[in-house]
């Protein structure tokens, strides 16, 4: 369920988002968003969302509550990770993927387009015999 929390700036007025000066993406007042990372105009960062350097968030996307973002990540676009989501540095998350809650996915993973990870679920390695960078195409 997707809730807004409420900031309120100093002067008094509650914003539920703020535009990101680095791709011009909306981000909670709650969220923590490194100003390298780039923000595409149509995606969202929901409030404890954290976003590393150098991450890309693709157009349409959606970062959900309490979700880490680690540096160097690429996020594709219309892209949903759900709450509480760790995705390590170096990360390769293919357009229209389907991320649950409580996920994590490791350092350097690549997932490919429309892929699915189910609520609870570690991808941390390389499929067994995948030469090269690791690629995962799961589903629910």
């Amino acid at each position: 369920m997707r809730k807004n929390i409420d900031v309120e700036v100093e002067t008094g007025v509650v914003e539920k988002y703020r535009r990101h000066p680095n791709g011009n993406g909306w981000v909670s007042g709650k969220a923590r968003v490194q100003p390298s990372a780039f923000i595409s105009e149509s995606a969202y960062i929901e409030s404890g969302a954290q976003v590393g350097r150098d991450a890309w968030i693709g157009p349409g996307s959606w970062i959900d509550h309490d979700a880490l973002i680690g540096d160097r990540v690429f996020i594709g676009q219309n892209v949903h990770i759900g709450q509480g989501t760790v995705v390590d540095g170096g990360a390769h998350l293919g357009s229209h993927a389907r991320i649950g809650r409580d996920v994590h996915i490791g350092s350097g993973l690549r997932l490919e387009r429309d892929a699915r990870v189910p609520d609870g679920t570690a991808v941390r390695t390389a499929a067994p015999g995948a030469p090269g960078t690791p690629n995962h195409q799961l589903a629910a």
